[in-house]
């Protein structure tokens, strides 16, 4: 059975999530603070963390930039009340996997939560070398170069550059690739999908004579194998 963690100090909300999480046939555990989230983390293996941002202690923010030292493959779903789009940047950046603004359905939470976890089991079982020119991405030890030079990249940046490795030549909309990188089906602003095209590209591309990442104006983005 999956375990996920509930990090929420809302002791309503969190019980709430608890009862629904038990009805679905997961194991849970609940943290009301940020010290006990990482004490939890550390002692535990998780199979998923929801995280509430405005957390006693330790920020859910904070929390994340710690876990994400040890450990960039657990899938982190944050729960906040804030909806402002640099709010949600911050906290994808540091790596988390999703972001749901309250209130929200439970409908729409456990489906997150199980595309999450799928997405986390294949990437297990996945030990290709993905290349594209010399750019090369081992998916397993999540190690990414260009021209035997490392690069280093953030959880969503690595995910946003395998996605269009795996599908390269081909055109990607900006909604696909929301769907397919952050997990589930996107109904909101895509432009996070250019600011993290944009991220990916200063650490892929810069300074060098062949840019791989390109944009398709009116459509999206792909990354050409150039030979």
């Amino acid at each position: 059975m999956k375990k996920i963690l509930i990090v929420e100090d809302e002791e309503k909300l969190s019980r709430v999530l608890e009862l629904e999480l038990k009805y679905e046939n997961y194991v849970t555990g609940i943290a009301d603070n940020g010290k006990e989230a990482l004490r939890l983390m550390n002692e535990e293996n998780w199979d998923l963390v929801l995280l509430d941002i405005m957390i006693p202690e330790l920020s859910g923010l904070e929390v994340l930039r710690r876990l994400r030292k040890t450990d960039d493959h657990t899938p982190v779903i944050l729960l906040t009340a804030r909806d402002q789009i640099h709010d949600k940047v911050s906290g994808l950046d540091l790596g988390a996997n999703d972001y749901v603004t309250k209130p929200f359905q439970i409908e729409e939470l456990l489906a997150r939560i199980r595309a999450h976890l799928r997405k986390s089991t294949s990437d297990m079982s996945v030990t290709d070398l993905v290349k594209v020119g010399d750019l090369s991405v081992d998916l397993q030890t999540r190690e990414v170069t260009r021209s035997g030079n490392g690069i280093e990249l953030t959880p969503r940046e690595f995910d946003l550059l395998v996605y269009l490795m795996e599908n390269k030549n081909i055109v990607l909309t900006r909604e696909q690739i929301m769907e397919q990188v952050w997990g589930y089906d996107y109904m909101g602003d895509t432009n996070v999908v250019d600011v993290y095209i944009r991220y990916v590209r200063q650490k892929v591309d810069k300074g060098f004579d062949t840019h791989y990442i390109q944009t398709v104006r009116g459509v999206g983005y792909t990354i050409k194998d150039v030979t």
